[in-house]
């Protein structure tokens, strides 16, 4: 069963608007650290400013969790941000591992995605560089080489 702090902070996420920003200090402890792959931020404040700064630049942005696993201490949250309007909304998949302090509030809160497949292969320009680099370094699909194969027992 999931606690009460990790369903009140997921909560907060699903209806993050920038007027809720202010509730951010409510989730976390005062040095919290905030990790993705565009920040590293540590302090309620600087926290605050990266949320600020999403609502600045994308259009309707939105979490939604999918999936919650963990206990008390530690949770991983299996989640989708989506953001812009009609045939430009963007949807990203990521997992979040979040810390949390005896009293309940935040301590680390870490986001894993790939900004690479999921919003550079979008773009025109980008787009094609990343797919071609993608295409170059995956591995060759289909059957694996007789050397490579483990013993049958």
């Amino acid at each position: 069963m999931t606690s009460a702090h990790v369903l009140r902070y997921i909560e907060f996420f699903e209806g993050l608007k920038p007027a809720s920003l202010g509730s951010l200090g409510d989730l976390f402890h005062d040095n919290a650290r905030f990790v993705d792959p565009f920040n590293d931020v540590q302090g309620k404040t600087a926290i605050a400013r990266v949320f600020e700064h999403m609502f600045s630049t994308c259009d309707e942005p939105r979490f939604s969790v999918d999936e919650c696993v963990g206990d008390d201490v530690i949770a991983y949250l299996r989640w989708r941000f989506s953001f812009g309007r009609g045939p430009t909304r963007r949807v990203v998949n990521g997992v979040s591992r979040v810390q949390f302090g005896s009293d309940g509030l935040a301590v680390e809160h870490r986001d894993y995605w790939d900004p690479a497949s999921e919003l550079y292969e979008t773009l025109p320009l980008f787009g094609r560089l990343f797919r071609a680099l993608r295409r170059h370094l995956s591995a060759p699909q289909g059957a694996m080489p007789n050397n490579i194969n483990p013993p049958r027992p």
